[in-house]
């Protein structure tokens, strides 16, 4: 069976979501062909990603995040503004994954929450089976723990959900904890962890690990080790202002996002502690380090994320990056993560079996909607 992937490229965790469902796809004799993934100007293809897929990649400018002054808060007017004026652009864009979906011919595209990959599957259905994959979908369940916060996050956090999955036959999400879903549409499944990460021997080191988005919540870091400087600590970022492995203090290094090397550190770590980005935290799960979730301010979502892993015993919630609270928590409670693994046993057929149970359909792509119809020297070319 041939796949197509449309990813969302912000942050990592839906990358790696979809370089172990493509490790899984290619195990069980199925072959991912081509992986539109989303960029921006301030956000490029990582180094990892590149050298993990096999599939031809497409990147297209797709909607954004944009943040305060700080670079901690995101901004949702400023986000829902910036994306309105670039709407031309998404246009065009669209239309360049229309060309690559006829060019690949694929059997199912399966969308990683991107924006542009829902408005695809609305604008142009396309005749082939379509799936989307995320963690986000689990606000379907009765039992997912809504953070607290203004009702205009949470509408908007769902107002996402919609646009990444309009047009879908079903979607899958994924889940900390072992739930049961009583809508046909909508799978719950385990976390999607690569074969790196469950290969991995952990051990418990001398040091802390953090993983940063923002800059600001790196000098955040840099403020609270400034008075705790005996604590060795390594943080990721993707900042490139500075050069890797940037020591402002002594036992402080900053790293630039490397996998292979993040996953290694992860393994050694006493704990770990991160914004609420949800494939990091199963990441530390399931080698069982205990984690400090700080949510990004004005992302209901990773609000969201830290109550749901808080269900799961991942860890602890702040909201800052004051380091001692998880150097407290680890001393003071024992940490297992045996039901966690029992939840994620034999989740490698349970994925085949989402992508497989739909029988192959002739290929074609079909009802563009009037928008594009009068957008001929676009969708043409």
């Amino acid at each position: 069976m041939k796949v197509m992937f449309i990813v969302q490229g912000e942050g990592r965790g839906h990358m790696t979501q979809a370089l172990a469902l493509e490790q899984i796809l290619s195990n069980a004799g199925h072959c991912v062909s081509s992986t539109v993934i989303g960029t921006s100007n301030r956000r490029e293809i990582p180094a990892f990603f590149k050298q993990k897929t096999s599939a031809e990649l497409f990147p297209v400018e797709s909607p954004n995040f944009y943040y305060d002054k700080n670079s901690k808060s995101i901004n949702i007017w400023k986000t829902v503004v910036i994306n309105l004026l670039r709407l031309p652009l998404y246009l065009i864009e669209l239309a360049r994954i229309n060309r690559a979906v006829k060019a690949h011919r694929p059997e199912v595209i399966i969308n990683f929450y991107d924006v542009l990959g829902g408005f695809y599957f609305l604008l142009f259905q396309p005749k082939v089976r379509r799936l989307c994959i995320a963690h986000q979908y689990l606000a379907e369940h009765v039992e997912f723990p809504f953070a607290d916060g203004f009702s205009t996050q949470k509408w908007a956090y769902l107002i996402n959900n919609k646009f990444t999955s309009f047009n879908v036959h079903k979607k899958i999400a994924l889940s900390f904890r072992d739930l049961r879903s009583n809508d046909p549409k909508l799978s719950i499944v385990p976390p999607l962890l690569r074969s790196e990460v469950l290969k991995l021997s952990p051990q418990n080191g001398d040091y802390v690990l953090a993983y940063v988005v923002n800059k600001g919540y790196g000098e955040e870091i840099i403020k609270w080790h400034s008075r705790n400087k005996k604590i060795k600590l390594h943080c990721f970022w993707d900042n490139h202002e500075y050069p890797d492995e940037w020591s402002p203090n002594p036992n402080l290094t900053f790293h630039h996002i490397n996998d292979q090397k993040f996953l290694s550190f992860m393994s050694g770590c006493l704990g770990y502690a991160s914004t609420a980005g949800f494939e990091s935290i199963c990441e530390a799960m399931y080698l069982g380090k205990p984690v400090l979730m700080v949510p990004v301010k004005g992302q209901y979502e990773q609000a969201c994320n830290a109550e749901d892993a808080l269900l799961a015993q991942a860890g602890i919630k702040a909201r800052k990056f004051n380091i001692g609270l998880l150097l407290n928590y680890i001393t003071k409670k024992e940490h297992s993560n045996t039901q966690y693994r029992d939840w994620l046993n034999g989740y490698e057929q349970i994925f085949v079996k989402e992508v497989e149970q739909y029988e192959p359909v002739n290929y074609g792509v079909e009802k563009r909607s009037l928008l594009f119809s009068l957008l001929p020297s676009i969708s043409n070319k």
